[in-house]
C-alpha cells in the first residue's frame, strides 16, 4: 500500500517539475534579444516600407461560379434535397406563401384542403409521365409567364 501511494506521489512530483521546467524555458525564450543583422546593408529600417519585384508573379486563377439560369434558380428553390427531382413533398412544402391567393370559396378563411387540393392538382398537371417525381423539363411547363410592364423605371 505504501509502495502504491509513495508511486503516485512520486509520480505527480515529477509531472509537476516537467511543467515548471517547460514554463521556464518558454518565459527564457520569450525575452531573448532579436538577433542582430548581419551586416550594415541588410538592417532594416522602421520607417520603410518593404519593396519586393512582383512583376512576374502570377497568382492562382479564381474559381469560377456557374451562373444558374433564372429556370434553375426556380427548380432548386423546390428541389430541396439536391437531387434534380421534386417529389410531392418537396412541392407542398414551399407552398405556405400562396395560402391567401387559394381561398376558393372566398370566405378569408384557407382550410389545408382548399390549398393541398390545388397544389397537388397542379403538380398532377406538371407531372407529365405520373411518376410522382418532377424532372427539370417537367418543371419548366410551370414557369410563370414573364411581365409585361410598360411603367417607367424610376418615379422622376
Amino acid at each position: 500500500m505504501n509502495r502504491v501511494i509513495l508511486g503516485a506521489f512520486s509520480a505527480l512530483l515529477l509531472v509537476g517539475l516537467g511543467l515548471f521546467w517547460i514554463q521556464g524555458r518558454a518565459q527564457v525564450e520569450e525575452g531573448a534579444p532579436p538577433p542582430e543583422p548581419e551586416s550594415a546593408e541588410e538592417a532594416i529600417d522602421p520607417d520603410s516600407l518593404p519593396v519586393a519585384d512582383v512583376s512576374n508573379i502570377t497568382g492562382p486563377e479564381p474559381p469560377e461560379a456557374s451562373e444558374l439560369t433564372r429556370e434553375q434558380r426556380r427548380f432548386f428553390r423546390y428541389d430541396r434535397n439536391r437531387d434534380l427531382k421534386i417529389t410531392r413533398n418537396e412541392m407542398l412544402s414551399t407552398r405556405t406563401d400562396a395560402f391567401r391567393r387559394l381561398d376558393t370559396d372566398g370566405n378569408n378563411l384557407l382550410t389545408f384542403e382548399e390549398w393541398a387540393i390545388t397544389t397537388s392538382s397542379r403538380f398532377a398537371e406538371m407531372d407529365a409521365n405520373e411518376d410522382d417525381e418532377l424532372t427539370q423539363a417537367e418543371f419548366a411547363t410551370s414557369a410563370p409567364k414573364p411581365r409585361t410592364t410598360t411603367r417607367p423605371s424610376c418615379n422622376c
